[in-house]
């Protein structure tokens, strides 16, 4: 049995730190019982996980200045995160949905009132932390892995079918909105794969966070968030 290399685990493990901060979100009790509010509990991914893809920087040489993208490519990320933001606030029907999210998030206080450190807390997670911490798993591990366990020596411009697919139904797996997020998959992975530069699909993927959290305070439409 082949076991998973450092540079597999370096991808894998922060992935793991942030579902067990949400599991553990999900796990803890509203009433209060806990003696402070539970919402903040989402900030652990921000020492945790950041702490972690910080301290293993250097591993992750797919994210040095040399493979920036060129301006062109950065606007077609943009244009694609822009895209896949519409295409999530608008695929909600019920039978587009399975299940619901792990735990919900709804930032406002005993009157209504947003409580604004709780969404800049939660915004800069998912626009800053989530999109280089998935795309490092679900992009550059897990869809270049199963093209071949050396992953590492995979180009991404040659990932075959196969490998897309797979990766993007298994991060489909994860998110509720199962046509959105195949869609969405397709997408920062087509980026990856188009110019093998995965800052292209970490930078759709903030455009889509980012604008989400924008419409989501702005609709108070939690249920996206």
């Amino acid at each position: 049995m082949n076991t998973l290399s450092p540079s597999a685990l370096h991808r894998l493990l922060p992935f793991a730190a942030f579902m067990a901060v949400l599991m553990l979100r999900g796990a803890a009790p509203q009433d209060g019982s806990w003696g402070f509010d539970v919402r903040w509990l989402y900030g652990l991914s921000i020492p945790v996980v950041g702490g972690l893809l910080l301290y293993w920087r250097r591993e992750y040489g797919e994210l040095g200045r040399q493979n920036l993208p060129s301006w062109g490519e950065a606007a077609l990320a943009v244009a694609v995160g822009l895209a896949v933001f519409g295409l999530w606030i608008t695929l909600d029907a019920p039978w587009m949905l399975v299940g619901r999210a792990t735990a919900s998030f709804v930032p406002l206080d005993g009157q209504g009132q947003l409580l604004w450190p709780l969404i800049a807390l939660r915004w800069c997670g998912a626009t800053l932390l989530v999109p280089l911490m998935e795309e490092l798993f679900w992009r550059s591990f897990l869809m270049r892995w199963i093209e071949h366990p050396t992953f590492e020596g995979v180009d991404p411009t040659r990932v075959g079918a196969r490998a897309l697919l797979l990766s993007t139904f298994c991060f489909v797996l994860v998110h509720p909105q199962w046509l959105a997020a195949a869609i969405a998959g397709l997408a920062y992975a087509g980026l990856y794969r188009r110019g093998g530069r995965l800052w292209s699909a970490v930078l759709a993927h903030a455009v889509t966070n980012g604008a989400l959290g924008i419409w989501v305070v702005s609709s108070r439409q939690w249920q996206f968030w």
